[in-house]
């Protein structure tokens, strides 16, 4: 079974964000970088079925170059091959710039299912694998967190998580696309074996003219969303601390939700 999983590399969740002085975009110096936490998942997921049915697990990857080293991660992990599309006129896309681009890229492989997370971590728009399954005519499934092929890998039955905690179960046929959430699996840590071995696989590097598009379809010209600025969120006020005794403290604390908090 042939699988591709498609992978962001996303600032650590624990940096330190701050905006650029013209507000255009964030600080990128001295930035740590990481695959993407659901990605992550996407990936163990896609190493679970190929040793239980066989086949090969690539990831694809749009990204600057720097990306490499988070494809590197998921080479250690195990997967296969690797395909990293890199230009700077990439850079800019939106979700349905950035599905472009992929599906562009992944009409010309052989697949039987397509991995992801359910959303990057950066920008949190959970919205480039509901438009890749849309232009490449596939069902797609998000919020995963269970996941069966069928021997013949012909279907896959997914359970994803709703709001209210409902899991919802879906058998669709094979191909299709399907977005990991958090509980999906628990992502494997790279061997020193699989990292020595990554570091001498080849990743398949595709620019513009090679994916087949123009300037004009993808990056800041080729996004239906355009952004106007960055601004952190406001600071939160210092909150109170109301001591004495267990009744007076009580009352106090429900004097303040309904006179100054308006939430009572």
């Amino acid at each position: 079974m042939d699988i591709i999983v498609c992978m962001k590399q996303v600032p650590d969740t624990e940096s330190k964000i701050k905006v650029n002085a013209e507000g255009t975009g964030i600080v990128t110096e001295g930035l740590k970088y990481v695959m993407n936490p659901y990605d992550e998942y996407a990936v163990e997921e896609a190493l679970q079925i190929k040793e239980k049915l066989g086949g090969t697990v690539t990831v694809v990857c749009l990204g600057p170059d720097a990306a490499s080293e988070a494809i590197r991660t998921a080479l250690a992990m195990g997967v296969d091959e690797a395909v990293h599309l890199s230009d700077p006129a990439f850079e800019g896309s939106d979700s349905f710039a950035t599905a472009k681009a992929l599906a562009k890229a992944i009409g010309d492989m052989e697949y039987d299912l397509i991995l992801a997370g359910k959303q990057a971590v950066d920008f949190d728009c959970s919205q480039v694998f509901a438009c890749l399954a849309e232009l490449l005519d596939l069902p797609y499934v998000s919020v995963v967190v269970g996941l069966e092929v069928s021997s013949d890998g012909k279907t896959a039955t997914a359970k994803r998580e709703t709001e209210g905690g409902v899991e919802e179960v879906i058998e669709m046929p094979l191909p299709a696309v399907i977005a990991a959430q958090k509980g999906l699996n628990e992502p494997r840590y790279a061997s020193l074996p699989g990292i020595m071995k990554a570091k001498r696989k080849e990743i398949k590097k595709i620019d513009l003219a090679a994916s087949g598009l123009d300037a004009g379809e993808v990056g800041e010209k080729g996004s239906k969303l355009k952004t106007k600025n960055y601004r952190l969120p406001p600071e939160r006020k210092a909150g109170k601390k109301i001591e004495g005794e267990p009744a007076e403290t009580a009352a106090e604390v429900a004097r303040l939700l309904r006179e100054e908090a308006k939430l009572i």
